[in-house]
């Protein structure tokens, strides 16, 4: 079997399309180390396991806004479900519409329709996005409609069975004009220039902080193991009750880690570790696999399937193997009301999410993954990257759903050795069987991906030495961007909260020095990350694209390749790696299997490899820092 799949790795890698992927073995001037076709596809298959609960997830949070449903409700009128005190203003009497929506045979008959066209929407979204993300960047990157914006979208603008301020079709026309905005920051290069911006120290903060946040998912227990449940004293506290100990809020009342699904989550988590200790290949999908196998027989304990109303339907549905569903309701049911305030609020926020949240998800997998450039700040094919995205945050809003995004889950494919858009087109082709095999796809338990979230959190969680915690203003900014992320449930408030520090901090700093004339400096100034320049590239091209800058070289006569190599290009997926960078990674990787992939992607994200070889030499630590400040000064000012 190994004969075969080698010989199988070497003629994928010797065709058209290990060259276009750059796999080893291509004679592609810049293949990367150890991308073998057999693990790209066992990379992919371990992403969109770890995403696939989203297809049933995002189609329940977004059908309980009602989508194109109407309920009669009528603020005014009691037999409708209203009171005198309603206003006839959309979304008055919010808990009355809910309440009267909800009982509602007719109208939830309609809501359940809704359900339906959205699980097809997400899964074929999922598989449109992942696909293009991954043949036009070469990124190992899985996407589809995001969690935690879906849930603003749904709760917060147009409300539960639309008892926000405005309707499903608006909300969604404000996500497509989003879509269009992101497109043109894009194209010019704005967003990368946003993304460059940041400090280096929030960069890997934002990495932690991710990490944080994908275990914390996986320890609750819509996506996870069940181990943290909600507690009206403390917001959190341990869980692991079974259903009938908990009260109205989710709380356990009584009898916590008695559950038998929470219990069979930690073993998949320590199937995982340990299969992983021992270098097997596919250990995270074998411990996913072995927890929802385990859970299909339904007189187990850990059944998905119990004998009540719910396990019936999900077994019943389960049965049918085989279900294809048409859109009916969702699809380009966009409303362009321009003149509403809330229309326009709406817009502004879910930009301001998406630039935050998204860029920051997709910087952060770049360096989980080792794609990044310490001279540039940028990563192997960010341009295409972030078109597709913006692209397919508009075509999301025509299937009928909130943002497409790129998902912190793909760490689990990168974990298990993606380097190339081979994974990701692997997701997407994955997500399209999903979309004719959706009942075995949705059969796979939260108890099951739950410990793969955690796992890859913990690996993603390993940079935080990276972090310079010598100077507060460095530190405090990075730690607040770290704690912020799992405790708001939000990426996005994690980095702005992070990027107000360091601007407080350090802007206080910059003032007090320049009214002083330099008499009042921190003592400790010297052992600060160098200062962040909103200048950009090997030449300093500043805020323009690199598309832009290539073709202005071209025009002025200048070989727009005679500064390859300074480093990555940024708008160009066959971007090259700096000479002794490249050359170094090449070296290290030989050396390692590709299933010890798991140890090496954070080591080649580092961007101060003094800290590692300070702690060898005996160095101390803050001595290593300045000297490899001083080494990079020249490429930290063209960040």
């Amino acid at each position: 079997m190994s004969g075969f799949v080698s010989r199988l790795n070497t003629a994928v890698a010797k065709s058209p399309v290990g060259r276009w992927f750059m796999l080893e073995g291509s004679s592609h001037p810049r293949a990367r180390p150890n991308a073998k076709f057999s693990t790209e596809i066992r990379a992919g298959f371990a992403t969109f396991v770890t995403m696939a609960y989203i297809i049933s997830v995002n189609s329940l949070i977004i059908s309980e806004t009602g989508g194109t449903c109407v309920c009669d409700f009528d603020p005014l009128d009691p037999t409708k479900g209203g009171n005198a005190a309603g206003n006839g203003v959309l979304g008055s009497s919010g808990a009355d519409r809910i309440a009267y929506c909800s009982a509602n045979a007719e109208y939830m008959a309609c809501v359940d329709i809704i359900r339906k066209d959205l699980i097809v929407a997400t899964a074929a979204m999922a598989c449109i996005a992942s696909t293009a993300i991954g043949f036009f960047s070469n990124l190992p990157l899985g996407m589809a409609p995001g969690m935690g914006i879906n849930a603003y979208f749904t709760y917060t603008v147009v409300g539960k069975f639309g008892s926000g301020k405005i309707s499903y079709q608006v909300a969604l026309a404000a996500v497509f004009i989003e879509g269009i905005v992101f497109l043109i920051l894009s194209i010019l290069g704005l967003r990368q220039w946003l993304a460059r911006s940041i400090p280096r120290n929030i960069k890997v903060a934002t990495g932690v902080g991710i990490g944080l946040y994908l275990c914390f998912i996986g320890m609750q227990s819509s996506a996870g193991i069940g181990l943290i449940r909600s507690d009206p004293a403390t917001l959190v506290g341990l869980g692991g009750c079974n259903s009938e100990f908990l009260d109205a809020s989710g709380a356990c009342l009584s009898n916590r880690m008695e559950s038998p699904r929470t219990w069979m989550g930690v073993l998949g988590l320590f199937i995982i570790s340990i299969l992983v200790l021992y270098k097997v290949k596919g250990a995270i999908l074998i411990g996913i696999l072995f927890v929802a196998v385990t859970s299909w027989f339904r007189n187990s304990a850990v059944t998905y399937f119990p004998h009540d109303p719910t396990g019936d339907n999900r077994f019943n549905y389960f049965k049918q193997v085989v279900s294809f569903h048409t859109i009916q309701k969702t699809w380009a049911v966009m409303d362009f009301q321009f003149n509403t305030g809330e229309f326009w609020l709406a817009l502004i926020t879910f930009l301001y999410v998406d630039i935050l949240d998204t860029t920051g998800t997709m910087f952060s997998m770049a360096q989980f993954a080792g794609f990044m450039d310490p001279k540039t700040g940028d990563f192997e094919g960010s341009t295409p990257a972030f078109i597709t995205d913006a692209l397919c945050v508009t075509l999301g809003a025509v299937f009928g759903t909130s943002d497409v995004t790129v998902f912190v889950e793909s760490g689990a494919g990168i974990t298990e050795g993606g380097r190339t858009g081979l994974t990701a087109i692997m997701t997407g082709f994955c997500f399209f069987i999903s979309l004719f095999f959706s009942p075995i796809f949705s059969a796979i338990p939260p108890w099951a991906t739950g410990p793969a979230l955690i796992f890859v959190g913990s690996l993603m969680t390993k940079s935080v030495t990276e972090i310079n915690f010598n100077y507060i203003g460095d530190s405090i900014p990075a730690f607040l961007t770290l704690a912020m992320m799992p405790l708001t449930y939000n990426i996005a408030y994690g980095l702005l909260g992070g990027l107000l520090a360091a601007v407080v901090i350090n802007g206080t700093v910059y003032i007090v020095e320049k009214l002083s004339r330099g008499r009042l400096v921190p003592p400790n100034k010297d052992e600060r990350d160098p200062v962040m320049s909103f200048r950009m590239g090997p030449q300093g091209e500043g805020v323009l694209p690199p598309w832009l800058v290539r073709l202005i070289r071209k025009l002025k006569g200048k070989d727009p390749l005679e500064h390859a190599e300074h480093g990555v290009d940024a708008g160009n997926s066959q971007e090259t790696l700096p000479i002794p960078e490249k050359q170094a990674k090449t070296e290290f990787m030989d050396d390692v299997d590709a299933s010890e992939v798991n140890d090496n992607v954070i080591p080649e994200t580092f961007t101060d490899n003094s800290t590692m070889t300070s702690t060898a030499s005996g160095i101390d630590h803050a001595t290593s820092r300045r000297k490899s400040h001083q080494r990079n000064s020249i490429s930290s000012d063209r960040l």
